[in-house]
């Protein structure tokens, strides 16, 4: 079952909008400006991801939070920033590599890693979220079944196979960092609607 939209929080709107319209394709198609139950108020970013879902932001106006709050998922957990992650659907390996030629281009370093089941892109976004694309490659069986379900209660043994592990370095600035396409964002931002 899919889902309508998943929302986290973000703190430059602007450095956002650019990683998640520009670098991860997504469009732009709806925001709320409501007030908190705390006594604040919050514009709600809505993004079409292309596939019916929607990944959404929080842009937090409200006194009753503190200043500096971690915005990224495993930051804010205190957990390693691999652990917690958004991961998108690529509809082939072709896919996967026009998105990877497209993070390169937007200023973003990537890891490419080949799971055996599964192949997967990964980036860090403006809030520190790992991001990834993935396709499915494998068939999953009677015996993948079987394994996960015996780990959900007793040791199983660690996957023998090696994953494959490409880093790929992006020759130029983040689009997030890139100071005339900041201006002209907050330009736009300070005209409104």
């Amino acid at each position: 079952m899919p889902f309508h939209h998943l929302a986290v929080v973000t703190r430059d709107v602007v450095g956002n909008h650019l990683f998640y319209s520009q670098a991860m394709g997504f469009e732009l198609v709806k925001v709320e400006v409501r007030k908190t139950p705390e006594g604040g108020w919050a514009k709600h970013f809505f993004y079409d991801t292309g596939s019916g879902e929607m990944m959404a932001f929080w842009e937090l106006h409200d006194g009753s939070l503190p200043e500096k709050f971690p915005t990224g998922l495993s930051e804010a957990a205190g957990l390693p920033p691999w652990v917690n992650h958004i991961a998108f659907q690529a509809a082939g390996v072709a896919e996967l590599q026009s998105h990877l030629k497209r993070w390169l281009e937007c200023g973003y370093d990537v890891l490419e890693i080949d799971h055996g089941w599964c192949y997967s892109i990964y980036t860090t976004d403006p809030n520190h979220t790992l991001v990834e694309w993935c396709v499915t490659t494998g068939v999953f069986d009677e015996g993948d079944r079987a394994k996960a379900q015996r780990a959900l209660i007793e040791e199983v043994d660690f996957d023998v196979g090696k994953a494959k592990i490409q880093h790929h370095r992006s020759r130029c600035e983040p689009l997030h960092r890139r100071e005339e396409l900041l201006s002209a964002g907050k330009a736009e931002k300070e005209r409104g609607p």
